[in-house]
């Protein structure tokens, strides 16, 4: 294992009153440093740019949310990334600042301009920092929170692990305030339904909750990434979970074997982009969920809603109206329209181009 992205949550970071742990943040990069100098890469994804500018300016008149925290990042991403720098310098490392937005993993061409910026940066033994542009992203194109953008980074950088720092040691069986609730230690498979143990609440200073991480980090675990959620306040967390001797308490979600192309990847982490709807019948439905690999045809297609591009992402919606996966749309909307129920035509999603859920 030598890739790491490393996801440090606002709760890690943040302190009781809403301002920057900036102790906890310098034992983290004394962590990440020693890694550096055993010869990991690390992609490190942080919050911590709200809670950031929170400390540094007053508002004089009470701001709705959305502009409370586009003033706030404004201010915070240039603090953070600045405290970020000097404590890396003290390392004699250099660390870069990456801000991304959720439209720049939708088209294909941004997402890989991207890899190539995160490439260079690992190549040169720079550290790249990534945040979401909370400045330019509003509500509805904003990702559910940084757990999101960590799958979306250790995907496309094809990283060995992502390990995701929160304020508490893992999946608990229960509630993690009753002491009778314990750490589920290792996860296999995406189908498992953990949602009658994961608290659905949100976190104190984040947007996403626990629910958001297990779904995550089941879907890049599927993709072959392990995936591990850990205890970001205590003390040394980076070096013990790296640390074969040590069994650290966390949660593990231990990664398919199946090999899964760069494309599908991206493809797997798209929903939030589709630009329409493809439904299939019951026979086309039976024939992608049989073993044998297959394509989704036009005589197979019931309706086609929405206006995309060739190539663009569609969902793939079920007679039920479920969504049961996303792909590239092989022609675009108004010709899919025309050849409804054709046969002997190219596939409306080839199966190269297709995530199934």
């Amino acid at each position: 294992m030598t890739r790491l992205a490393i996801k440090i949550g606002s709760n890690v970071l943040t302190r009781k009153d809403g301002t920057l742990d900036i102790t906890r943040m310098s034992a983290l990069v004394d962590q990440v440093a020693e890694l550096h100098r055993k010869g990991f890469d690390i992609i490190l994804i942080s919050s911590g740019a709200v809670a950031s500018g929170r400390s540094e300016i007053k508002v004089g008149k009470k701001l709705d949310a959305l502009s409370a925290r586009q003033l706030y990042s404004a201010v915070g991403q240039a603090k953070l990334i600045n405290r970020y720098y000097e404590l890396f310098r003290e390392h004699g490392m250099s660390c870069g600042q990456v801000l991304t937005t959720k439209e720049s993993f939708g088209s294909r061409t941004h997402y890989l301009n991207q890899k190539h910026c995160m490439e260079v940066m690992l190549e040169n033994r720079v550290i790249p920092i990534v945040n979401e542009n909370d400045t330019i992203s509003v509500t509805e194109l904003m990702f559910t929170d940084n757990d999101e953008l960590s799958g979306l980074i250790a995907t496309m950088m094809d990283m060995d692990a992502l390990i995701i720092l929160s304020n508490i040691d893992g999946i608990y069986n229960g509630n993690p305030a009753d002491p009778s609730s314990t750490v589920i230690r290792e996860i296999r498979g995406s189908k498992n339904d953990l949602s009658e143990y994961v608290q659905t609440s949100k976190s104190s200073f984040g947007r996403g909750g626990m629910l958001t991480k297990c779904n995550i980090a089941q879907k890049v675990a599927d993709e072959g990434i392990k995936v591990i959620i850990a205890n970001g306040k205590k003390e040394n967390i980076l070096i013990e979970l790296l640390d074969e001797e040590h069994d650290t308490l966390c949660t593990c979600f231990i990664p398919s074997d199946k090999p899964v192309s760069s494309v599908k990847k991206w493809i797997a982490h798209s929903e939030g982009f589709a630009k329409g709807e493809v439904h299939i019948n019951q026979g086309a439905e039976k024939a992608l969920l049989a073993p044998k690999a297959t394509s989704i045809l036009l005589v197979g297609v019931t309706r086609i809603v929405g206006d995309f591009e060739k190539d663009d992402i569609i969902r793939i919606i079920n007679e039920e109206g479920k969504t049961i996966g996303v792909g590239c749309a092989g022609y675009n909307s108004i010709e899919a329209q025309k050849l409804i129920g054709c046969r002997d035509r190219k596939p409306m999603i080839h199966y190269d181009y297709l995530y199934l859920d």
